[in-house]
């Protein structure tokens, strides 16, 4: 009887040939994390050069060309640049993607990790485009921003599940500490949410050529409201620290948590110089850098107060030794 022949899956055609080591997994995912502060960063500045209708329409620049002409000069130039990098984070990506696909031992987690970002990347592409053809809805590009903010969670979590196992999630410290965390993070959500609204609100509206439409709130009391959020965020970390401590947590949660207190303190720095100085554009562009580093170490605390184990070691291709699990150097192979 004929042997059946094999589906044509381009990514097994990729694994047959190609099976990336477990630190070239890593660090593709964590390439994924930087392209995703990337774009929310450049995203900012698109906004603060005014350049939010550079290109007036979409999926092309204009009604007649895809690119931007000479006569739309440098905000043409800043929007369609801006587009173009979501070409590059797809490449990011799928490079992520094809990696986890292709190691050895497959996991499955990561590989539905790396699709759920290009999902995310696809659908924001599409809410990038209505936020054009709205002129800049405040609530649309908010929508915008907060689903970047949801493509570097998901980034965050793949970077730390590929340095770590597969097995159940083992706790690492008590119940009311973990659900001290949860109110953490999820203040630390609407501090971003309540972030947008004062953007939405401000006086950064995108394009000085048209009127564009604003959130119709004070945008001082808006601030002020965030502000007050910034405080219980700030309290919620350092009575964090002092309970790791009380139960003798292991070391990197309170590391972790030291590391978020840190950003905090840099991060409301930052936003003070902004509120006293009228928002000038780089440092709100600053700000905007500064939320993504908050958002990643809320999410570092949130993951370290569990493990999961190693990933299982494999036979090397050539050689004696065994491949590195997952998040190990790979020097450690060796030893």
């Amino acid at each position: 009887m004929a042997p059946v022949p094999r589906t044509l899956n381009p990514l097994q055609m990729v694994a047959d040939r190609w099976q990336p080591s477990a630190r070239f997994v890593e660090r593709a995912a964590l390439a994924c994390v930087v392209m995703a502060v990337v774009i929310v960063v450049t995203g900012g500045a698109v906004r603060l050069t005014q350049s939010g209708l550079g290109c007036p329409t979409w999926p092309t620049c204009t009604e007649e060309s895809l690119t931007p002409t000479p006569a739309m000069g440098i905000n043409g130039i800043i929007e369609f640049g801006n587009r173009m990098l979501t070409y590059v984070l797809c490449a990011v990506i799928g490079l992520t993607i094809v990696a986890a696909r292709s190691a050895v031992p497959r996991r499955h987690s990561l590989t539905r990790l790396g699709w759920a970002q290009f999902w995310i990347v696809m659908g924001n592409a599409v809410v990038g485009g209505i936020t054009v053809l709205t002129g800049l809805n405040p609530y649309i590009v908010s929508a915008h921003f907060l689903l970047s903010t949801a493509l570097l969670t998901v980034a965050v979590v793949m970077w730390q599940r590929s340095r770590e196992g597969d097995a159940e999630p083992r706790d690492l410290v008590a119940v009311p500490v973990r659900q001290l965390t949860w109110v953490l993070v999820v203040t630390s959500a609407l501090l971003i949410v309540i972030g947008t609204v004062v953007t939405g609100s401000g006086r950064h509206a995108g394009d000085a050529a048209k009127d564009v439409h604003r959130i119709p709130l004070n945008w001082r009391e808006i601030t002020q409201l965030h502000v007050d959020f910034v405080y219980i965020v700030v309290g919620l970390t350092v009575a964090l620290w002092f309970v790791l401590r009380a139960v003798n947590a292991p070391a990197a949660p309170r590391r972790r948590t030291a590391e978020l207190f840190a950003v905090l303190m840099l991060q409301g720095l930052v936003g003070y110089v902004q509120y006293f100085n009228d928002s000038p554009e780089f440092v709100v562009g600053t700000h905007m850098f500064g939320s993504c580093l908050v958002w990643i170490a809320v999410l570092r605390v949130f993951l370290a107060l569990r493990e999961r184990g190693e990933a299982a070691t494999v036979p090397a291709p050539s050689g004696g030794h065994e491949a590195p699990a997952v998040g190990q150097p790979a020097a450690a192979s060796s030893r």
